[in-house]
């Protein structure tokens, strides 16, 4: 086979399709900066429609669920993730998504001037909507167009997406920029403007040629993407080896979700992706990129916004790399500061891009939908609860995390595989096998997979 390389069409759709990603990361972080400022909406939006003032319980509740129905969006939109890539296509589910992106957009830019609340949790929900279908459309996409020997490489750039669209969502909030009692609804409003760069960008991005050769049989279509995206003409065992996927599919019954769980050799698979997932919003990210102005304020720290950008400077570079007293406002923002630094080189990148590495192409849609879902779920509980938590809890309320992470890093210790330089159909047929005999894994962190043998010699990516 030839020689793969890094053609500028396959950064143009990367880059394209990463979009999506900085949209998820934006909407994730736009909440946290203006806080207050939304918070007071909040209060002489409910007191124009009560005959009583807002009790402050009432608005801590308001509040959570404005933060917290995103995720609600979220959650619904990753399981619906399989109903759209199947029939639609991986690159025009991402374009018909974007209609969500602009309508939760237009809601939440109007919400002051009708001075409904409503409209804002409205918005929030649908946007989390569009992001949650996002966050298992990029992935899957990344990872069916790009070459097995750069799929690990491309698929921090979906985490980096997320990570710089944090960045700039906490640096527009700044007071000099949109984050003002007149300019806050722009500054949720933003978000309709990479929806429509994306939407214009996108008919000139291929479409996936797992999803033209298996889906649809469209060899000759799939043959000339193959050679644009990966700079080789030779690309003959490539397809061969998507349609020996496809035959393995033709030979199974449609995957259900229940399926992966009842199947032995789709049960250790979705059992890792879930945990993967769970490890990543259960370490207390989004507690931090939700509230960090709220707990850098309460540690003491005089410009709690600068704080939480540099929190999400650190974000960005590590991703890229992959108060009583008041000293302990800086102590504070440097153990922030590392738990960020930390996070974006494990759980923060690698559980979105596994998922797509783990499953074949028959059950990759209901797998990506599964533990989207559970990283939204996740996601939910910890924006809802975290303002309650750590009222009760104070500063103690990270421990709770920290018995996560200690439960998560033994598991993925003894339980994840390797999958770096190995084809889908490779650690699919691993699993199978060990499916057929479990007492062929070794015990020790990631043997599982590299003690069983590839089902063919190659040379090749795919």
């Amino acid at each position: 086979m030839g020689t793969q390389k890094v053609t500028a069409s396959l950064i143009f759709a990367i880059s394209i399709a990463t979009i999506g990603s900085f949209q998820f990361g934006y909407n994730t972080g736009v909440i946290n900066a203006p806080e207050m400022i939304i918070r007071d909406f909040l209060n002489y939006s409910l007191e124009d429609k009560l005959t009583y003032r807002p009790t402050e319980v009432l608005l801590t509740s308001l509040w959570s669920l404005s933060v917290a129905i995103f995720s609600v969006g979220g959650m619904i939109g990753s399981f619906s993730v399989g109903l759209f890539v199947n029939r639609f296509g991986r690159r025009n589910s991402m374009l018909i998504a974007n209609l969500l992106a602009v309508t939760g957009g237009c809601l939440m830019g109007f919400c002051k001037l009708a001075e409904s609340f409503e409209m804002l949790i409205l918005g929030r929900l649908i946007i989390g909507l569009f992001c949650g279908l996002c966050t298992g459309f990029v992935p899957m996409y990344i990872g069916e167009i790009s070459p097995t020997a750069l799929r690990g490489a491309f698929g921090t750039l979906n985490q980096l997406g997320i990570v710089v669209g944090i960045l700039v969502a906490q640096i527009f909030g700044l007071k000099v920029i949109l984050g003002t009692d007149d300019l806050w609804p722009l500054l949720l409003a933003f978000t309709i403007i990479p929806a429509i760069l994306q939407s214009a960008a996108l008919p000139f991005c291929p479409e996936s040629p797992r999803f033209l050769l298996i889906n649809r049989k469209e060899e000759e279509s799939t043959k000339k993407i193959l050679q644009r995206l990966w700079g080789t003409q030779d690309v003959a065992q490539d397809i061969q080896e998507m349609k020996d996927e496809s035959i393995r599919m033709a030979q199974e019954k449609q995957v259900t979700v229940l399926e992966l769980f009842r199947a032995p050799n789709y049960r250790q698979p979705i059992i890792i992706s879930i945990m993967l997932q769970l490890s990543q919003q259960l370490s207390g990210i989004n507690a931090v990129f939700y509230y960090s102005t709220g707990i850098f304020r309460d540690a003491g720290v005089q410009e709690p916004i600068y704080a939480t950008i540099g929190a999400g400077v650190v974000n960005t570079i590590f991703t890229v790399v992959s108060g009583d007293y008041q000293w302990m406002s800086f102590v504070c923002i440097g153990a922030i500061l590392i738990f960020v630094a930390f996070f974006e080189v494990g759980p923060g990148p690698i559980p979105w891009f596994i998922v797509a590495e783990l499953f074949s192409q028959g059950p990759r849609p209901a797998a990506v939908a599964v533990a989207g879902c559970s990283n939204w779920t996740s996601n939910f509980l910890v924006g809802l609860l975290f303002p309650s938590a750590a009222t009760y809890l104070g500063a103690y309320v990270f421990l709770v995390f920290s018995a996560f992470l200690v439960i998560f890093l033994v598991f993925t210790y003894f339980k994840v595989p390797e999958t770096r330089g190995r084809t889908f159909e490779e650690i699919t047929r691993a699993f199978e096998v060990q499916a057929q005999d479990p007492n062929r894994a070794e015990k020790g962190p990631m043997m599982e997979m590299n003690s069983i043998q590839p089902v063919k010699e190659t040379t090749t990516n795919v």
